[in-house]
């Protein structure tokens, strides 16, 4: 380096100009970053969610027209899985429960939903009867994905499981058309 150069450096390590500004940037980049990621994990679970809520209500559609299909456990899931686009591995973290609901003799099913555990091996169904014509069915979906940051500040307070699976779950009801 020249001596030119050396006294152009000098004077800009000197320059204090940008200093007044470095001290707020510092500060407010974090809470910014912050804000920006949320929102990228907020819009990442409320599009798998509407993806559930689509696959779930465009196949009990098909189940609620009588097509004359036969719907079992298994059809049901990989019609959903094809109806919801986005979601990965659809058909190993998807779990199905269809439950009579009775009008005249009512008993609230379960709040709470049995989800896929991804520390055990695949398990059936635990409740899947397809129903009797007229018969008012309850469809519970339950699918587990990683969040896109697990310790952000949404992906970190959404509930997880040991393999940091967090849930969504959708619920649809309807009657089972006589044929």
């Amino acid at each position: 380096m020249t001596r030119q150069d050396m006294k152009y450096i000098r004077r800009f390590l000197r320059d204090e100009n940008g200093s007044v500004v470095l001290l707020p940037f510092a500060l407010w980049l974090p809470v910014f970053m912050a804000i920006i990621i949320a929102g990228l994990e907020i819009s990442a679970v409320s599009l798998r969610h509407t993806e559930l809520e689509r696959g779930l209500d465009a196949t009990v559609r098909d189940v609620r027209l009588g097509t004359g299909d036969s719907f079992d456990h298994s059809t049901l899931k990989q019609k959903i899985c094809e109806n919801a686009n986005i979601m990965t591995e659809c058909n190993e973290n998807l779990y199905l429960e269809m439950i009579p609901l009775d009008l005249r003799n009512w008993s609230e099913p379960s709040l709470s939903a049995t989800c896929v555990d991804t520390t055990e091996e695949v398990r059936p169904a635990i409740t899947f009867d397809a129903g009797a014509p007229n018969e008012l069915m309850l469809l519970r979906a339950c699918y587990k994905y990683k969040p896109i940051t697990p310790t952000g500040v949404i992906g970190g307070s959404l509930e997880k499981d040991s393999e940091g699976y967090t849930a969504l779950v959708s619920y649809t009801a309807f009657v089972q058309e006589p044929y």
